[in-house]
Formats: structure tokens, C-alpha cells, sequence
């Protein structure tokens, strides 16, 4: 027997005409420097994306080509977001925080052609333009000077203006497109080698952001308005703005503007329900909220945060500053990237320990996405919550390979490898033990950085840590803790909070503290920089038996 249902192809384009019809009044917002947003309709947004698509065909852009943008979270680049792969094309969302090394050599590995860049970038763009002669064009969105209008054209490249662009061209109708066909590439941030690109399908991106908006994820309904904070550059955005164009929620965007007050303000004057940022940006809406108790959000019903573990102490937070739960999520640029979201067992009260040992999980599994435990043999790991091993993915929305790329140690039977360890329990959720690469093996024993880094952080005298291995001659390796203070401490009683916690042997006598920790381009502490650090000896290490 046969199927009889239609074939109904799951595109970027799908997803923009059912936010143009459907939800046709549905609000983008944009932040800006005069307090009031700047706003757009999402059948707007549609016609707006139209034009873009013809301005784009009409010097050249096929289907297939790669268009990237060099933008901040702004109503120019949601045009671009759905224009690109909507016509066929693929976006290439360039994280220009990166090295210009690395920027360089992705806009060469996507064999970019042309590029979509905002006016206050351009001192960006400019020194990675005489390492990309495939460049043809630079669209610029705002003004720029006469200098940089020279040195964005240098070597004959076009420049044009984004308004002049879609200002003359004419309605488009949308190509039908395969629904397997590449629709984005993001590049990973490189923390270990050179940037490898994820090259997402149509059919992807839309089951992605239908996934997102389940309850069992976040939950995004057509009452909601969103805050998206989290950089669009960075894995799809998190698949928000599809996500709200499927659902009919408000979007809006901060545009370049993420301090703590303006992400306050605007999500006050915007009625925000929902926002998603990754921890350090929630550290700072707190500590601006302690510093100025009568600001608030009080639309607010939840938010998310992702892309490092979030500490309990900040998820307490949250509840007592906004009344509010801050929910963990985990994911990559590889999973698109969400495949995990930390909600609670129904029924279970706050007063209960399981409570939070739920919500300091990573978060229980998606539908949609496999996961499972793979030993140093291959063999895989019972789901019992207390086996580890190297957790892999594999699912509807999990990329298969890199662009261009044969690294075949990056999967395992049709399976992403992360390089996580972590265990699963039988009801599904996942918790992340650390990273393989920074487990500490101290005397053939494992010793888990996040762990300690999590039990640190609970202490109101540490406002950041971060976990290294430093080589030690009996032990092979012992943990080196890396304090930014939050006041005044004594490492003596941070051993003394530790040895409460851990087994004594794995509490650290080698400490170190530092004003800053390093980050990546997307705001992760980056511990491959630190340990070069230390490596080099640029860290002042005390050791405290």
C-alpha cells in the first residue's frame, strides 16, 4: 500500500509564507539608540525578502551560490535569513568574532560570492578582504565613508547599498526547492583546529524549529514575544526566528545592543515572554537587576540559556530576582543546535532535591534526535544514569559529515561524535560529566572539571572558574582552578568547601587567580587558550597542599 498523502516540501519558504499569511501581524522589533524600536510586520518581512531575492538574482545570485552576511541581530538580516534560502541560495552567517585568519578562510571554504555587511562591521570586513578574492560583491547596510567605500571595493570588487538593492527590484515568486538541498552553513568557532562547516538542508531548519516550538522544548506560542539575544551568526540563531515565523510569536531583536540595561529596557517596553542568551549574558542581566531593583521584566515567563553549563546558583537567580526559571538547554552547531531542554519531571516540587538534579542536567532528549553513550571500544553504555561514555547523536536534524571536509574520526556508525562525556537515565535526560578533552586523569582515575568548576561557582566568593589539567609528576595530571573573585578569598576555604563535596583526592592544590577568563567569538570559556597559558607559564599557579 501506498501512501496517499501529499508531498508537501519543508522549506525556509514554507516557513516564511505561513508567517506571512498566517500571522501576517505578528511584530519584528529591532532595538536602537533612541529608546523606541524600530518595528516591521512579519507579512512585511516577507515582501521585504522578496525584493531582497530579486535585488540579489538581478547581479547574478543562482541557486546553489553562497551569500554571507557579517551582521548583527537586526531586521536587515531577517530579510537576508529567509531571501537567501528562500530563492535557492544558501546563507552562510559569518561569526566575524573569529581571528581574521579564520573569517578568511571560511569565506574561502563556503566559496562565498557575495556579502551582506552592516555599516559599523565594515572595519571588520575590510582586513579580510584581500584574502577573499571570490568576493564579487558587498552589499553594506547603512553608510559608510569614502575610505571604506575604497577599501571594500578595492580589486574591483561592486559595492552596493541594501536599501538601493531592494528599493527598485520587483516581487519574486518563491522556486519550488528540494527540500534537501542546502539551505545555511554555519562554521564551528575552531577552539580545536580549523573552523569545519555545517551545511543545514530545508528540511532541517523547519523540523528544527518545529521541534523548538513543543512544550517539550521552549514552548513558543503565538501569545509570546521573543527576545532573541543569542547572535544569529551562531547556529542558525538557535533557530528562533524560524521558529516565531511558524508559530506567530513577536520577535525581538537587540540588534548590536546587549548590555545588561538596554536588554532590560527593551524587553520591558517590548513585553518579552521568552528570551534565550547564553549564561554570562543572564550573569549580567542579574547583577544589573541586584544594582537596580526597581527595573524589571515583567512579562517575562521564561527564559533559556545555552552553550555552557549554567550554574544552579544562577538559576536560583532567576527565580528570586524575576520569579521567573531560568531552563538549561544543550546543543551544537553541528545539532542545529538544540537537542536537549532541561524541564523537570511533571509534579515534582521545587523542595525536592530530584528537582534540581533535573534542571542540572543538559536536559532530557528531543523528539526527533537519538542519543547514546559509546565506550573507549565502541561498545555502547546502558542507559542507567550512571555509565559514561562519549555521547553521540544522531537524528532528523544532526549533521552527517563537515563541507568538504573527510574527518572521519568526527563520527561513528552514522553517528556525530561530540566529545562530550556524559550518562543517560531511563527516562531520557542527559548529563553532561565534561568534555574528553578536559577531564583531568589524575592516577588512572577521572576527575571531572565541570564538576568542581559547578561546585565552585556555588561559592559566593568566585564569580567565574574554570577547570584545566596541570601536569603533575606523581599523579600524571591534577586539576588547576582558575578563580575570577567575587570578593575577598581564601583558597584554604575554597578547599575546605570542595573537600564537603567531592572525595578529598579530587579537590585541586593548584590554584590560580586571575582578573579574566578567556572566551570564544560565541562567549564559551575557551580552556584550550588557558592551558597554553598555563603551558607557557603566563599563569601564576600557587599550589596549596
Amino acid at each position: 500500500m501506498r501512501t496517499t498523502m501529499q508531498n508537501y516540501p519543508l522549506t525556509v519558504a514554507a516557513i516564511l509564507n505561513h508567517g506571512a499569511t498566517v500571522h501576517g501581524s505578528s511584530i519584528v522589533a529591532v532595538a536602537n539608540d533612541h529608546g523606541a524600536s524600530r518595528t516591521r510586520r512579519f507579512d512585511e518581512i516577507a515582501d521585504l525578502a522578496g525584493r531582497l531575492a530579486a535585488g540579489l538574482r538581478s547581479i547574478g545570485v543562482r541557486p546553489g551560490d553562497r551569500v554571507a552576511t557579517v551582521q548583527w541581530n537586526n531586521l536587515e538580516h531577517l530579510i537576508a535569513y529567509f531571501a537567501v534560502p528562500a530563492m535557492g541560495a544558501i546563507l552562510h552567517t559569518v561569526n566575524f568574532r573569529l581571528a581574521v585568519e579564520d573569517v578568511s578562510y571560511i569565506f574561502g571554504h563556503a566559496e562565498d560570492t557575495v556579502v551582506i555587511v552592516d555599516a559599523d562591521l565594515v572595519e571588520v570586513l575590510v582586513p579580510v578582504l584581500p584574502h577573499t578574492p571570490e568576493i564579487e560583491f558587498v552589499v553594506v547596510n547603512g553608510t559608510v565613508d569614502q575610505a571604506g567605500h575604497e577599501a571594500l571595493s578595492a580589486n574591483g570588487r561592486t559595492v552596493l547599498s541594501f536599501d538601493d538593492l531592494i528599493a527598485h527590484a520587483g516581487e519574486v515568486a518563491w522556486p519550488v526547492v528540494d527540500e534537501d538541498a542546502a539551505a545555511a552553513v554555519c562554521y564551528t568557532s575552531g577552539t580545536t583546529g580549523r573552523p569545519k562547516g555545517v551545511v543545514y538542508s530545508h528540511r532541517s531548519v523547519y523540523l528544527h524549529a518545529l521541534s523548538t516550538t513543543t512544550v517539550a522544548a521552549l514552548g513558543i506560542g503565538p501569545q509570546d514575544v521573543v527576545l532573541g539575544v543569542v547572535p544569529m551568526f551562531h547556529a542558525n540563531g538557535w533557530g528562533l526566528a524560524h521558529a516565531c515565523f511558524l508559530s506567530g510569536a513577536g520577535l525581538a531583536l537587540p540588534d548590536r545592543r546587549t548590555d545588561a540595561a538596554t536588554l532590560v529596557s527593551f524587553a520591558r517596553e517590548r513585553r518579552v515572554t521568552v528570551s534565550a542568551a547564553v549564561p554570562t549574558i543572564w550573569s549580567d542581566v542579574f547583577g544589573y537587576l541586584e544594582e537596580n531593583p526597581a527595573a524589571g521584566m515583567p512579562s517575562l515567563r521564561v527564559i533559556f540559556a545555552g552553550g555552557s553549563a549554567v550554574p544552579e546558583s544562577l538559576m536560583r537567580a532567576s527565580r528570586r530576582l524575576l520569579g521567573v526559571e531560568l531552563i538549561q538547554g544543550s546543543g551544537m552547531t553541528e545539532t542545529s543546535p538544540v537537542v536537549t531542554v532541561a524541564h523537570p519531571q511533571g509534579g515534582i516540587s521545587a523542595d525536592d532535591a530530584a528537582y534540581w538534579t533535573y534542571r542540572r542536567s543538559a536536559g532530557r532528549i528531543l523528539a526527533g534526535v537519538e542519543a547514546r553513550l559509546v565506550d573507549d571500544a565502541g561498545g555502547v553504555q546502558p542507559r542507567d544514569g550512571i555509565s559514561v561514555g562519549e555521547i553521540e547523536y544522531r537524528g532528523a536534524w544532526i549533521t552527517g559529515a563537515y563541507h568538504q571536509d573527510a574527518t572521519g574520526d568526527s563520527f561513528h556508525d552514522g553517528w556525530l561524535r561530540t566529545g562530550d562525556l556524559g550518562t543517560i537515565t531511563p527516562d531520557g535526560y542527559l548529563a553532561i560529566v565534561d568534555r574528553a578533552k578536559d577531564v583531568v586523569k589524575s592516577g588512572g582515575e577521572w576527575i571531572s572539571s565541570s564538576a568542581l568548576e559547578a561546585h565552585l561557582l556555588a561559592h559566593p566568593a568566585v564569580a567565574e572558574v574554570a577547570v584545566v589539567p596541570m601536569p603533575d609528576e606523581r599523579w600524571g595530571e591534577r586539576p588547576l582552578a582558575c578563580i575570577v573573585p567575587a570578593t575577598e578569598l581564601s583558597v584554604d576555604e575554597l578547599k575546605k568547601h570542595l573537600a564537603t563535596l567531592v572525595p578529598r583526592w579530587q579537590v585541586p592544590e593548584y590554584w590560580s587567580v586571575v582578573d579574566a577568563l578567556p572566551r570564544t567569538s560565541v562567549g564559551k570559556l575557551d580552556k584550550k587558550l588557558l592551558k597554553e597559558r598555563q603551558q607557557c607559564g603566563e599563569l601564576a599557579v600557587l599550589r596549596v597542599m
